[in-house]
């Protein structure tokens, strides 16, 4: 969800970046509706998991930008829903919470490939053979 939700900037060695040229605006969840090209999606063994931690907050703000929830987010949202989570589902929330703030991250770069693999889709090859064209002319 992170290299989806972030919006891709490009490396600041490049001379795009360095020219100033317009930086994009759209995440890549966005470009991809536009695109049309359905947006893929890991197996989730775990919805209970992740519905909580989406509940609770993927991530919070933190002294630098942005931070993993808390334990102490965790424990409020347990107390204030009358949940007393396992000490595993505790822990494995707050491991999933670092992971998103790491890819998030990490997904800035417009190099950043998909930490999953899908199928390359035909709408994927026509929307990256038109911006191919685009560039090119």
């Amino acid at each position: 969800m992170a290299w989806l939700n972030t919006v891709p900037k490009p490396d600041e060695r490049t001379r795009r970046a360095r020219a100033n040229a317009p930086v994009p605006t759209l995440t890549r969840a966005e470009k991809m509706k536009l695109d049309r090209i359905a947006v893929p999606m890991p197996p989730n063994p775990l919805p209970h998991i992740v519905e909580r931690l989406l509940e609770i907050g993927l991530s919070e703000a933190a002294a630098m930008g942005v931070g993993p929830v808390s334990w102490l987010t965790i424990d409020a949202w347990c107390r204030l829903r009358g949940i007393d989570l396992p000490a595993w589902e505790a822990l494995l929330i707050r491991q999933l919470s670092v992971e998103y703030v790491a890819e998030q991250r990490r997904a800035e770069s417009e190099n950043c490939p998909p930490p999953w693999r899908w199928q390359v889709t035909e709408a994927e090859k026509k929307a990256e053979l038109a911006a191919l064209e685009m560039v090119l002319g």
